[in-house]
């Protein structure tokens, strides 16, 4: 075993003292809030006590020829961004953890993961940081790839202590830190529908609102329209789940789902589709109404199956922004991954998912929303005052005879009023013009599905991707 100490926290804060590879293991999910699945966990670490700083994940390659260039550019990732933030890491912690298909096979696992690992170590020794500890989390039990000690780290592995059972839990018990579960159980909430009924009719929603939608976003004041239907419609749906009665959490998502008919949600995804759509209903983001938004999301992103799928990354994204606007950042991460695995020239998605990486406060963001919102009140305002003051001089010039104005008056917006704001862009993403033919989509020939159509919310050429 390596004899070694990491600290979990910075100096002035409650700290716990983790001694070697067991401590390490059982720190994982609570370093993450989730158990990873599948994944390769990378975390810095900082300081003569070894604290914890920066950490990424992504899935491990299925492919190992691959192995060799996602190594070198998770090495590069880590310590350039701990650079950024923290300085430059003094060593590295590197978990790969995959369950075998039986249950049974951790030790062929952790044999057949061993290149990797190996890559993992020579491409951080690449930046002149090395690697402290690699572990392998497989089946219950823990493998080190760093301790040739037999007596401490045997062939066959040692098993994970049970869970809530360590300092490490009583410390984030007491803290408040909560692990959400495993990393597919947070996707599955998240993922399309996958019985075969519920998706032809969904489906079925979705090619028939498409044909009816796109031409009237051809329309600049049809499009307008169908912001004011969309962001409407949204709102009752959020106040309609917020009414219903509170369901116990492993079938909330089920309840969620039965709330919401084929047809809304359909109307509510294509109109997301829109950019500015999306913006002005990324302002649902703290207070009371941001449950019940982040619950709509959700039941959104899980309605967009089969072809539609690309549709998801809209309210996947809104879904991981209201997490990480509440605090919740592990939910944030998982939202916004799967946006991205969704779309990934997604531009929204990709400056929230760094921003949140790179542990950014998302309170500059919330402030500009707040500040877009007063601002689009007090025109709403001005515009309705303007428009009743022409009635006014139109109605005293018609009782001179002469010939009256024709006035459209004002209609009230769907909900009570409030004119939502329009989310600004995000710092460094300046308003670009659109190239020709790219700022709408082309109407699809009869019968032929919306997914034919470019997405209509994304404008002028695609940003290149930030990882």
């Amino acid at each position: 075993m390596n004899k070694h100490h990491e600290s979990t926290g910075p100096a002035g804060e409650q700290q716990i003292t983790l001694r070697g590879p067991a401590d390490l293991a059982d720190a994982l999910p609570y370093l993450m809030g989730f158990y990873p699945n599948d994944s390769v966990v990378m975390v810095a670490l900082h300081g003569g006590q070894g604290r914890f700083g920066g950490r990424l994940r992504l899935g491990i390659p299925q492919a190992p020829g691959e192995w060799g260039p996602v190594a070198d550019q998770l090495a590069e990732c880590l310590v350039t961004g701990s650079e950024r933030r923290e300085g430059r890491p003094d060593a590295i912690v590197i978990f790969l953890c995959q369950d075998s298909p039986d249950g049974a096979s951790g030790q062929l696992t952790m044999e057949r993961l061993r290149p990797f690992a190996q890559r993992l170590r020579t491409a951080c020794g690449a930046f002149d940081v090395p690697v402290l500890e690699a572990l392998c989390l497989s089946d219950g039990r823990y493998w080190s790839y760093c301790c040739p000690d037999p007596r401490c780290c045997p062939e066959q592995g040692n098993p994970l202590a049970m869970p809530g059972t360590t300092v490490m839990a009583a410390a984030a018990t007491y803290a408040g830190v909560h692990v959400r579960g495993t990393l597919r159980d947070m996707e599955a909430r998240l993922q399309p529908w996958r019985t075969p009924a519920a998706v032809r009719t969904q489906e079925r929603a979705l090619d028939t609102a498409g044909p009816a939608l796109l031409p009237r976003l051809l329309d600049e004041r049809a499009r307008r329209e169908v912001a004011t239907e969309t962001l409407g419609l949204a709102r009752r749906l959020m106040d309609r789940i917020e009414d219903a009665q509170p369901a116990p959490p492993a079938l909330a998502d089920a309840g969620d789902d039965q709330l919401i008919g084929s047809d809304e949600a359909a109307a509510v995804i294509l109109g997301l589709q829109d950019r500015e759509t999306r913006d002005r209903a990324a302002a649902w983001m703290e207070g009371p109404e941001a449950q019940s938004a982040l619950r709509l999301w959700r039941t959104l992103a899980r309605r967009c199956v089969g072809p539609y799928g690309e549709h998801a990354a809209a309210p996947l994204t809104l879904a991981g922004w209201v997490s990480w606007s509440t605090g919740d950042e592990p939910g944030a991460r998982v939202a916004l991954s799967l946006a991205l695995r969704a779309d990934p020239d997604y531009t929204f998605a990709q400056l929230l998912h760094r921003a949140c990486n790179e542990g950014l406060d998302p309170e500059a963001l919330r402030r500009c929303l707040r500040e877009a919102a007063d601002a689009d009140e007090e025109q709403a305002g001005a515009d309705a005052e303007a428009v009743e003051e022409v009635e006014t001089t139109a109605g005293a010039g018609a009782g001179r005879g002469a010939t009256p104005l024709h006035i459209r008056r004002v209609h009230a917006l769907p909900d009570g009023g409030r004119r939502r704001a329009r989310a600004p862009r995000p710092p460094g993403v300046g308003r670009r013009k659109a190239s020709p033919g790219s700022t709408r989509p082309r109407v699809p020939a009869a019968g032929r599905r919306t997914r034919d159509a470019r997405r209509y919310g994304r404008r002028g050429s695609r940003a290149r991707r930030h990882d």
